[in-house]
């Protein structure tokens, strides 16, 4: 499986090539899936470009997503969004529109009790588990573990030269997972080195300008359609040559 993560955290600042209104999102997760992508995932922008999960943001972002593509399409309920978490489950709880599924950092504060509410609410959850923190352990202790969709394994070592023995530690942390599939990918110089090391291990992975805006080889990437092409040639070879 391969996700396309089409803006992340990501401004107009990083360039043309992230999309950031309902409309440029829309379009540029079509021609990601056209390139081979099996889901989206997605962070609703204000017009201001911040991250929200406000119903008024979420509502024509998942809209305008669901007019150009009939894949899964999830969301981030990162804390940088909405700091305080009793403010982060009341924005979850005023969705009407909801995405399939929704991603939640484990090691973040509140991160059970919006897990349980977007459970409550039909939407399936990956639980984001970061290398670098306790979110494995943490995870590890949740009762609602064996209810997750999956586990989005983030490494976030960005040196291409230990990337890989990071996302090692990430994995051997993260035990049985509760027994959910395993979604593993990095970021920035990271990406690539845990992309391939993905497709060794048969594990479904994700790609697109979140994670990195670099082609292998250090290439500006022009959209996260180009990226997810080349993360299916790159995931298929290792994957091959395993």
């Amino acid at each position: 499986m391969m996700q396309v993560c089409v803006n992340g955290r990501r401004s107009a600042a990083d360039g043309a090539a992230v999309p950031l209104s309902p409309r440029e999102l829309a379009r540029s997760a079509a021609q990601a899936v056209a390139a081979g992508a099996t889901e989206v995932h997605v962070h609703p922008k204000t017009p201001c470009g911040h991250d929200s999960l406000s119903p008024r943001v979420l509502a024509p972002t998942l809209d305008a997503l669901r007019a150009r593509v009939t894949v899964p399409l999830g969301v981030s309920t990162g804390a940088w969004a909405e700091p305080d978490p009793a403010a982060r489950l009341d924005r979850v709880r005023g969705w009407s529109v909801r995405p399939d599924f929704a991603s939640v950092n484990w090691h973040e504060p509140g991160a059970e009790e919006v897990a349980g509410q977007l459970l409550t609410m039909g939407i399936a959850v990956e639980a984001g588990i970061w290398s670098g923190t306790d979110g494995a352990a943490r995870f590890a202790a949740s009762p609602l573990g064996p209810s997750v969709l999956r586990v989005l394994a983030e490494v976030t070592d960005p040196d291409p030269a230990t990337a890989e023995a990071s996302a090692h530690v990430l994995l051997t942390g993260l035990g049985d997972a509760h027994g959910r599939p395993v979604l593993l990918h990095g970021e920035e110089g990271g990406a690539w080195p845990v992309l391939r090391l993905a497709g060794r291990l048969g594990l479904a992975t994700r790609m697109g300008v979140e994670d990195t805006l670099s082609l292998p080889g250090g290439a500006r990437a022009a959209s996260n359609a180009q990226l997810v092409a080349e993360g299916l040639v790159q995931y298929g070879s290792f994957q091959r040559s395993s």
